[in-house]
């Protein structure tokens, strides 16, 4: 084969580029493929499809030259599971070969998505009709996160969520989290209790010592302003431990 009969590859997604004063085609059988398969999301939803098919819809506009179902099935592979994937940082997404900009822009748009449609399940709701909402809302947001994420949700006197903030980012297994600052926000959004929440990227849920230790601490402080804690929630990769439920908290 000459080399000028050699396809040409994009640097961002490693699929062919029309030559120059050509019109590109998409094969046929990738065509019906693509066909087929939003039919099958239009008729059955995405339960109709297994994830890497899912999968494939997401790439289809990032890589519209290509078979995308190799990169579906490596994304898989390497992340675990659909969520892993949309849940990956760019940086490890990038580490995959065929991932550039518009596929990283593609998983980001959805998984942002995702994360507003299961805020919007809890945000000024009561937290004792709305509870699984809000651990769906957790599941979503922080279990498949690579380092350890603290957040607060702050209730008023009804036990209505009014706020959600992130307070600190640590590292695989360590987040910094100062109860006075805690404290403060809560006084700043007037709140009347809080619950706690933090991921544990090893997907073990289990409260460590230190996170115990740092539970009393907040309590107390929050306690000394007649503000309650609630519960503290753990995220692990497919479970969650509640202090309240398991007896750390009194």
């Amino acid at each position: 084969m000459s080399e000028a009969s050699l396809p040409l590859f994009a640097a961002d997604e490693a699929q062919p580029v029309p030559v120059v004063g050509t019109k590109a085609r998409l094969p046929s059988y990738i065509k019906d493929h693509r066909a087929r398969l939003r039919e099958r999301f239009m008729s059955g939803g995405a339960e109709a499809l297994p994830d890497y098919e899912l999968l494939e819809l997401l790439l289809f506009r990032a890589i519209p030259r290509q078979d995308v179902k190799p990169l579906a099935r490596r994304l898989l592979d390497r992340f675990g599971d659909f969520n892993g994937v949309l849940s990956a940082s760019p940086q490890r997404l990038k580490e995959m070969h065929g991932v550039g900009d518009s596929v990283v822009q593609e998983l980001k748009i959805v998984e942002a998505a995702a994360h507003r449609l299961s805020r919007a399940k809890v945000i000024g709701r009561r937290v004792v009709s709305s509870w699984n909402d809000l651990l769906d809302y957790c599941h979503t947001t922080m279990s498949h996160r690579e380092t350890e994420l603290f957040r607060v949700l702050y209730l008023d006197r009804k036990n209505t969520l009014i706020a959600d903030e992130t307070l600190a980012e640590g590292t695989v297994g360590h987040v910094p989290v100062y109860p006075r600052e805690v404290v403060k926000r809560g006084l700043e959004v007037g709140a009347s209790a809080l619950i706690l929440v933090h991921n544990h990227p090893s997907g073990d849920p289990t409260p460590s010592r230190d996170d115990i230790d740092m539970t009393r601490r907040i309590a107390e402080a929050a306690a000394a302003l007649e503000i309650q804690l609630h519960d503290h929630i753990v995220i692990g990769k497919s479970r969650e431990v509640s202090f309240r439920s398991d007896g750390y908290l009194k």
